[in-house]
């Protein structure tokens, strides 16, 4: 099953300062700020939600096509993702800016300044599937993340026009995005993914109900933290599945990037939604545990183990089979 994964590819650029931010603050002079924090830690991270979903099933064995645009300094981050098993061919280069990154530097008291800059994510609108589906022989489902808007919304139309199947997962882009043009990227879409608040988003900004929405797609994916995942089909048994114990708890970026790597990879293998949510849960188990979203290692020995632990010997059977 070949499954393109659309989305931001970006690096995070973290940096600490020892000191309180609002030590440097002046009170009557707030509307002329002009500071500079010397900072003691520099922490350089590889992310963007298709990023981190490739890597994801790149370690699962399922080969992602990855699609998405990035800078000339994107070699580094390419020979990375290349060996750890993803399809980086159809990653668009661009030739004037840079790769999209989140430069953020955090206090003694976990205060943040920030800044994301959007960079050659702005030209994923130029990508045509079809140029993709032809280079690697069609595609079966296209996962839409977080991106370019414009480019999210032509994936979108492309997929329904070529009758691709395709999942939508709005994810950080839904806070920016009207009632139109989030009925345009959902409807249709063989799989809806968010967390438990972006679903009540999903239906306040959309006007529609929770039974209109699961009546324009196939699956309904509500992932609910520390509670695991819900699966909603119309007319069928509702799936849940619970997340694995956690043997600590590190950083929680990117865990829900890691549930849809280890659930689109469970698709590819043709195992069973349940399975499917499963391993996904597994592998989100992985990443909070882990401090950074592609710094985890997935030891499939340790990986079956634990899954045995989770969900029994007869899933850890199916799985494994796909494992190898």
């Amino acid at each position: 099953m070949r499954i393109a994964v659309t989305g931001s590819i970006a690096t995070d650029h973290l940096m600490t300062f020892p000191g309180r931010f609002s030590d440097q603050l002046v009170a009557d002079q707030l509307h002329t700020v002009s500071l500079s924090f010397l900072v003691d830690q520099l922490d350089v991270r590889r992310g963007g939600v298709a990023a981190n979903i490739a890597f994801g099933m790149g370690q699962l064995g399922t080969r992602p096509i990855l699609v998405g645009a990035a800078g000339a300094d994107f070699d580094e981050y390419r020979a990375w993702l290349d060996r750890h098993g993803v399809d980086t061919g159809s990653v668009r280069i661009s030739e004037t800016l840079h790769t999209a990154r989140f430069v953020c530097t955090t206090d003694a008291d976990h205060n943040q300044i920030g800044s994301f800059y959007t960079g050659a994510m702005s030209e994923a609108r130029l990508i045509e599937l079809k140029t993709v589906a032809d280079r690697v022989g069609g595609l079966d489902l296209v996962s839409i993340g977080a991106d370019d808007p414009e480019g999210m919304l032509r994936h979108t139309e492309e997929c329904r026009t070529r009758s691709i199947p395709f999942a939508a997962d709005f994810s950080q882009q839904i806070a920016r995005m009207n009632g139109d043009e989030i009925r345009i990227l959902l409807d249709g879409a063989t799989y809806l993914f968010s967390n438990e608040y972006e679903k009540g988003l999903i239906e306040t900004k959309t006007g529609w109900s929770d039974a209109e929405i699961l009546g324009r797609v196939g699956h309904r994916v509500t992932t609910l933290g520390a509670r695991g995942v819900r699966i909603e089909r119309t007319g069928e048994e509702t799936i849940e599945v619970g997340v694995p114990d956690e043997e600590r708890k590190a950083d929680p970026t990117g865990v829900g990037d890691a549930f849809r790597a280890g659930f689109l990879s469970g698709l590819a293998w043709g195992v069973p939604l349940e399975r499917a949510a499963q391993v996904g849960c597994m592998l989100a188990t992985l990443v909070i545990e882990t401090v950074g979203t592609q710094e985890y290692q997935l030891r499939r020995g340790h990986f079956m183990e634990r899954f045995t632990k989770a969900y029994g010997d007869e899933a850890a059977a199916e799985v494994k089979t796909h494992l190898g």
